[in-house]
């Protein structure tokens, strides 16, 4: 009995040191994201579950920081060993700046492997966004466009029709249309700078068109010299002298904004892909615009300009892994941007997917109407105040704001741009 009783015991140890190594042995990832939407959240969430109940030995880990707190506070974040192990990124010359600081893992031998296996499910479109000299630094996530969202009882009651709105002259004499019966034309966000910044951005590409932005990238020509920068913070600031926004829009948030927009309190709205739904979020009764009552138009042309209304300006968006990322990480990355996972999420109204074939999801009207325009897009161009990397992009959205605001003239901003860009 005593020695039932040992071996027992002794059973009883090695299964409790057996589940102790297991517990020890599972592999945490990571995850740091920067989404604040409950219904896009609870959507991951349900994806991780699934995923750690398939890999017992992986444990996926969500986190989270508030998006101005993230820009802050990552590249600290980084370089210590609480760094996440895959993390948003936006692309563009902010993640060449993180891959050149070695805290990234180089992705390309990886998804090139077995012929490019896991590169090749992706549109191209989205893989060129996240690398650079050919070299592979996050995996696509989606793509999106900025175009214009309207109120269509408020268009119909001044009497505008959007799909004249083609051209920037037209745009103006709208706006002076729409302050003239009453209402608020745009509600704008200066408060976070950068969503003013879309409209400087635009001007420029439509003006200039891609060999000269492309130019102020490389520092190559006359840079951000070039009199198609001078002259879109020329058109920016008649925009600003009608005075379109709503009153103290220099302080209201992206959030505050799009609230407005979803009350009803403005005409327009220059927002992502995903408006419909984020101006639903913010409204103060949490439903805002009815669908049917939300029209969408593209960026118009400048007459005389080189740019396209095709050429479309907005995110190509990825998940970049830290160099000591555990190999679990990219296994979950798989995963997580499948095709059947990026259908999911299309289906939820969350992004316009990147994985060949998952286009098949996106069922919202609006959504299949951005989702067309970047198809026939003529010149994807990223986000300029991500593009052009963090300290460039700082000054872009600030310059923007005080254009459009009368406080700069716009050759004191393109100087500003060009002793910046000195500066890279």
């Amino acid at each position: 009995m005593y020695r039932t009783a040992l071996l027992s015991g002794a059973s009883a140890i090695i299964a409790s040191l057996a589940a102790t190594g297991a517990a020890q042995a599972q592999t945490e990832v990571r995850w740091m994201h920067i989404e604040t939407d409950p219904g896009y959240l609870e959507v991951w969430e349900d994806m991780v579950e699934e995923y750690n109940a398939a890999n017992p030995d992986v444990n996926v880990t969500m986190q989270f920081l508030e998006n101005e707190a993230f820009k802050a506070r990552l590249p600290t974040l980084l370089q210590s060993d609480a760094a996440p192990h895959l993390f948003y990124s936006w692309g563009g010359g902010v993640l060449r700046a993180q891959a050149e600081t070695g805290v990234l893992m180089n992705l390309t031998e990886e998804m090139m492997a077995n012929d490019g296996e896991w590169s090749d499910s992706y549109i191209p479109a989205s893989l060129n966004g996240v690398s650079f000299d050919d070299e592979i630094w996050a995996v696509p996530y989606r793509m999106g466009t900025v175009s214009f969202f309207y109120n269509k009882e408020i268009f119909e009651d001044v009497g505008i029709n959007a799909d004249e709105l083609t051209d920037w002259e037209s745009f103006l004499g709208a706006v002076e249309d729409i302050k003239e019966a009453g209402y608020v034309p745009i509600a704008g966000g200066g408060g976070d700078r950068w969503p003013i910044h879309f409209y400087w951005s635009y001007l420029a590409m439509r003006i200039g068109g891609q060999e000269v932005v492309d130019n102020a990238k490389t520092g190559e020509g006359e840079g951000f010299m070039h009199d198609a920068f001078v002259e879109a913070g020329q058109e920016l600031a008649r925009l600003g002298a009608l005075e379109p926004f709503q009153p103290g829009y220099l302080a209201a948030t992206w959030p505050q904004t799009l609230g407005l927009f979803g009350d009803g309190g403005a005409a327009m709205i220059l927002g992502f892909e995903n408006t419909e739904q984020n101006q639903r979020n913010n409204a103060a009764d949490g439903e805002g615009l009815a669908s049917d009552n939300l029209g969408r138009f593209p960026f118009p042309e400048v007459e005389g300009g080189v740019g396209q209304v095709t050429d479309t300006l907005g995110g190509l968006n990825g998940w970049a892994v830290t160099h000591n990322a555990p190999p679990e990480t990219l296994d979950f990355l798989r995963h997580f941007t499948s095709v059947e996972r990026q259908r999911e999420m299309a289906q939820a109204e969350m992004i316009i997917p990147v994985a060949v074939g998952a286009e098949d999801g996106v069922e919202d009207p609006l959504l299949q109407e951005s989702a067309r325009q970047l198809s026939e897009s003529t010149w994807h161009q990223n986000y300029f105040d991500q593009d052009f990397g963090p300290a460039l992009g700082r000054v872009i959205n600030d310059v923007s704001v005080e254009i459009v605001s009368g406080n700069m003239e716009p050759d004191q901003a393109v100087q500003m741009l060009a002793d910046e860009a000195m500066l890279q």
